[in-house]
């Protein structure tokens, strides 16, 4: 069965053999995230190797996605590993604290005290504790237990409505998009940013990076600050796609904001012809079930409804005792979810204007293949912006990109309703056309007589020339 939306999931201590993760490719993993909160270089270069031999005997390319670890600002480390905080009682937050106890505890970002005010409000460990700052002095945060609780080594901290100053890339983050683009990273998603400047900084440290190696990788700006929300234009406008982060940023913005948060993140990314994860405890059931909630479900199948292009397993598949069959699972929902999808193309294309050639023809493509009942979309590309624009605006058309760029391959396992190929460079149009029809025959998506539109560039081999459209009987001549 064609699934439209993308599955990206973490690799980490349940996933890191090759046998597992050829199983979770087969089982339908199209992009695999390398979270660099976690593990060494040399564990994620070792992980990337797997992931690449393990996509070689799937058969396919499968994306890798490098996730930074962002300014996560978190408390320091107990005496005895932990301490409880009881409503009522006051606890200080102390960056010049070595060894917390059960009166204070350090802080790994020393500037904090200095972004903070009496009457800010602090959510420990996501929310679970919080905390109201009653006064400020040097490194000492004094505060007034309101909710408490269990505080152990290393739990994040977040203030309410947001507002820390800490910069989005830390040295540690620069340090690692070296080490994503040495092991072949497609997408590097960041951390905490805050506006435009903080994904163009980040953009153009990985391109440096990337150059030695040839790559120029998509990025990704996950949305889990406040700040960031008034900013989302901005944000998408500077990056590939987004991941909309539901962790952090229902601490900061609270849980009952992040639905409607999520719907409009989905709609604008869309509408601004970029890509968009959905992310954070989407199955989280099971890390320790065999099977999800019925909440679970939901909560996957709206996300898949809302239009995100991907779906995203953390800890469900990195340290979960079901990494394979929580992916069957998570495949098996957004079909069913994509078989309710009512398409309002014709809607879609109501006052809008296209000023470029190739994403007309793209435009052109998707309006014919939905009236004339096409079995598929090929689009020929060498860049894969054809195939973005298409996967923006839902037809039930399967859309197969076939490209001779092993980059543009891998950039597509995120797009929605996209099947990224491998095309052998072929500079005679009818030769790759007629290659391109076989590769979607033997795929069993048409068969003699179904009708097939075609696009493709023409002189070939130029990135963002798509200039032709043509429409087609498999088994027929053109």
């Amino acid at each position: 069965m064609h699934r439209a939306t993308k599955i990206v999931a973490t690799i980490g201590p349940a996933s890191s053999t090759q046998e597992i993760l050829l199983q979770m490719i087969e089982a339908g993993c199209d992009v695999v995230r390398l979270n660099f909160s976690h593990g060494t270089a040399d564990d994620h270069r070792q992980r990337a190797e797997f992931v690449r031999e393990a996509a070689r005997q799937a058969g396919r390319e499968v994306a890798i996605m490098a996730d930074l670890q962002g300014p996560k600002i978190r408390v320091g480390k107990f005496e005895n590993g932990k301490t409880t905080l009881i409503a009522g009682n006051s606890f200080i937050l102390d960056s010049a604290c070595e060894l917390g106890n059960d009166d204070r505890v350090g802080l790994d970002y020393k500037d904090l005290p200095r972004d903070l005010k009496p009457g800010d409000v602090l959510l420990l460990n996501d929310g679970l504790i919080v905390l109201n700052v009653t006064r400020v002095l040097g490194t000492e945060i004094h505060t007034t237990v309101k909710i408490g609780g269990d505080l152990s080594n290393n739990k994040g901290i977040n203030r309410q409505g947001g507002g820390l100053t800490a910069p989005a890339l830390t040295e540690k983050d620069m340090e690692d998009i070296k080490t994503a683009m040495s092991l072949g990273a497609d997408f590097v998603a960041v951390s905490f940013p805050k506006n435009a400047t903080d994904m163009e900084m980040a953009r153009q440290l990985a391109n440096i990076a990337g150059a030695p190696y040839g790559i120029k990788p998509k990025m990704i700006a996950k949305i889990e600050r406040a700040e960031a929300i008034p900013a989302l234009q901005g944000i998408l406008d500077a990056s590939d796609g987004i991941m909309v982060a539901r962790g952090d940023l229902a601490v900061e913005v609270g849980n009952a904001a992040v639905p409607a948060l999520q719907k409009r993140m989905i709609r604008m990314a869309r509408e601004s012809n970029k890509f968009v994860i959905t992310a954070t405890q989407m199955m989280e059931s099971m890390i320790h079930a065999p099977v999800p909630t019925r909440a679970e479900v939901s909560d996957v199948a709206n996300a898949v409804l809302d239009g995100t292009d991907a779906v995203m397993l953390s800890a469900e598949s990195a340290a979960g005792k079901y990494p394979v069959q929580t992916i069957e699972t998570m495949a098996a929902i957004c079909v069913e979810a994509e078989k309710s999808e009512n398409s309002e193309l014709d809607k879609d294309f109501l006052d809008r204007t296209f000023t470029r050639i190739d994403q007309s023809i793209a435009m052109g493509a998707l309006f014919t293949a939905f009236h004339l009942g096409a079995k598929a979309i090929v689009a020929l590309t060498e860049s894969g912006s054809t195939a973005l624009w298409m996967s923006r605006h839902w037809t039930h058309v399967p859309i197969f990109a076939l490209t001779p760029r092993t980059g543009s391959e891998r950039a597509m396992a995120l797009y929605r309703n996209v099947t990224s190929l491998h095309l052998d460079t072929n500079t005679d149009r009818d030769t790759a056309l007629a290659q391109a029809l076989e590769v979607v025959v033997s795929k069993g998506y048409a068969s003699r007589g179904d009708m097939v539109v075609l696009t493709v560039g023409e002189p070939m081999g130029q990135a963002g020339g798509t200039n032709t459209l043509k429409i087609v009987r498999v088994g027929e001549p053109y």
